[in-house]
C-alpha cells in the first residue's frame, strides 16, 4: 500500500488516540466513579476491562499493556467486589456519554460521524482483539453526541489492538514501545505508575535492542497499514476524507483543547 493511500490512516491516528481517550481521565468518569462507589481511578481498570466479564488481574494487566502488574492486583481485587461485571460496563459507557455531553456538545452532524466510526467498528475483523471484541458487541448509546464519544472510543480501541498486535510482530512488548515513542519516554512510564527505578530497568533493556525506534516505526506503519485497508474496504473516498476533516476538526476544538 503507497503513501497516498494510507494518508488518511496517520491522519486520524492522533484525533482517534486524543478523542478516543480523553474521558478515561476526565473529570466525568470521576464523578460517575464516586457515584458507584469505586475508589479514585478505578473505573477505568474495571469498566474497561469488565465487558469481557471477570478476568483475573493479571490478564486485565497483559490486556492492558502499558501499566506495571502490582496496579492491577491493588486495584482490580476491590473494585470486583463493589461492582459487578454489568454494571461496571454500564458505568464507563455511562462516564463516555457524560464526556461527550461536555466535550462533543458543538460537534459538526454527530450523528452522521458517528455513524461512520460505526462502520468501520462493525466492518473490523475483532479476531485476537479481545478488548475490542467486547466493546464492538457492547450496547450503543441513542443520542447523537453520546453515541460519537462510544463510537471514538470502540474505534480506538480497535486501533490498539491491531498496535499491539503489531508490536509483538517486530519484537516489541508495549512499555518497550513507549520508551521508543517520541511523545512517550521515562515521563509516560512514570505518569502510568511505573517506579524511577523500574522504569530505568524497563529503558535500558528497551535501549539494549539497537533497532528498537526501527521496529517502532515499523510497528506504527504495519498498524497504519491496517486501518488503511479497512478504510479502503469500508467507507468511499468522499466518506474518508470527511472522516479525517471532521476528526481533525473535532480534535482542534476549543473545549478539547483546553
Amino acid at each position: 500500500m503507497d503513501d497516498e493511500a494510507m494518508g488518511p490512516a496517520r491522519e486520524i491516528r492522533g484525533p482517534v488516540q486524543v478523542l478516543g481517550g480523553r474521558f478515561m481521565t476526565s473529570p466525568e468518569l470521576a464523578e460517575v466513579e464516586a457515584e458507584v462507589g469505586l475508589a479514585p481511578r478505578a473505573l477505568y481498570f474495571r469498566g474497561r476491562s469488565a465487558v469481557l466479564g471477570d478476568p483475573p488481574p493479571k490478564v486485565v494487566a497483559e490486556l492492558f499493556g502499558i501499566f506495571p502488574h502490582w496496579l492491577f492486583e491493588a486495584a482490580l481485587p476491590p473494585a470486583m467486589e463493589t461492582l459487578d461485571a454489568v454494571s461496571a460496563v454500564r458505568a464507563y459507557s455511562r462516564s463516555s456519554a457524560r464526556w461527550g455531553r461536555v466535550s462533543l456538545s458543538d460537534a459538526d452532524d454527530p450523528g452522521r460521524l458517528a455513524g461512520l466510526l460505526f462502520r468501520l467498528v462493525d466492518a473490523a475483523d475483532a479476531s485476537g482483539l479481545a478488548l475490542f471484541a467486547g466493546w464492538q458487541l457492547a450496547e450503543r448509546p441513542d443520542d447523537d453526541v453520546e453515541r460519537l464519544a462510544f463510537a471514538l472510543m470502540v474505534f480506538r480501541e480497535f486501533r490498539g489492538g491491531v498496535h499491539f498486535a503489531a508490536l509483538r510482530a517486530v519484537g516489541l512488548t508495549v512499555p518497550e514501545a513507549v520508551v521508543a515513542d517520541p511523545e512517550g519516554g521515562r515521563g509516560r512510564l512514570l505518569r502510568t505508575a511505573w517506579s524511577e527505578e523500574a522504569a530505568g530497568e524497563l529503558i535500558a533493556a528497551a535501549e539494549a535492542k539497537g533497532d528498537l525506534r526501527q521496529r517502532w516505526r515499523r510497528a506504527e506503519h504495519l498498524t497504519d497499514q491496517r486501518v488503511a485497508e479497512l478504510l479502503a474496504v469500508t467507507l468511499t473516498d468522499a466518506e474518508r476524507d470527511g472522516l479525517r476533516r471532521r476528526l481533525g476538526a473535532l480534535a482542534a476544538a476549543p473545549a478539547l483543547l483546553s
